[in-house]
């Protein structure tokens, strides 16, 4: 059976607000939403990276978008979850938690609907974006989930996988017991 060709060109985005925007990641991209929990911090790691989660066994890094953007650090509150998302870190497909303020819906957008990234105008480098989706009279920041997560995000993910302590050299990633006073 023939595809018509304006379906087949459509793409599907999972929309979330996050520091009063609304920004949409590719629907296949996402693997799950979670409630949110408290990330464990790790030392030495870039400030958006809130730190890591158990998911199901497996140690997940979980970034912070709003503090990466510029715009404070996310604020817990009932709506807040994570977004389990896999991203392509240099070829390699590897599982990450973003934090967003709230999920809002899966919007499908046709070519005629994304619009070209914004030269100025948005707290995210256009690098960033993958165009501007246009639902209604709103508009949806698209974002490039390979291209959002830095070379530090990057390579903490990678010794997240590989299991190996994110500390600095000579660094403890466990604090040492200090003596009570």
């Amino acid at each position: 059976m023939a595809q018509n060709p304006e379906v087949a060109d459509r793409k599907q985005f999972l929309s979330f607000s996050l520091a009063g925007s609304e920004y949409g990641a590719g629907i296949l991209s996402v693997r799950e939403i979670l409630q949110y929990e408290a990330a464990t911090r790790v030392p030495s790691t870039p400030r958006s990276i809130r730190g890591v989660i158990n998911l199901r066994g497996q140690v997940v890094p979980v970034v912070d978008l709003a503090t990466k953007f510029g715009v404070g650090e996310t604020k817990p509150s009932r709506l807040t979850c994570i977004l389990i998302v896999e991203a392509s870190l240099d070829g390699q497909p590897t599982v990450v938690g973003v934090l967003a303020d709230a999920v809002r819906e899966v919007i499908d957008l046709g070519p005629d609907e994304i619009e070209p990234p914004p030269s100025f105008g948005t707290n995210v480098k256009v690098d960033f974006l993958l165009g501007m989706g246009k639902v209604g009279k709103r508009f949806v920041l698209l974002l490039d989930l390979d291209r959002v997560l830095s070379a530090d995000e990057k390579e903490f993910a990678n010794l997240v996988k590989d299991g190996v302590p994110a500390a600095a050299p000579g660094e403890s990633v466990v604090p040492e017991a200090r003596p009570a006073s």
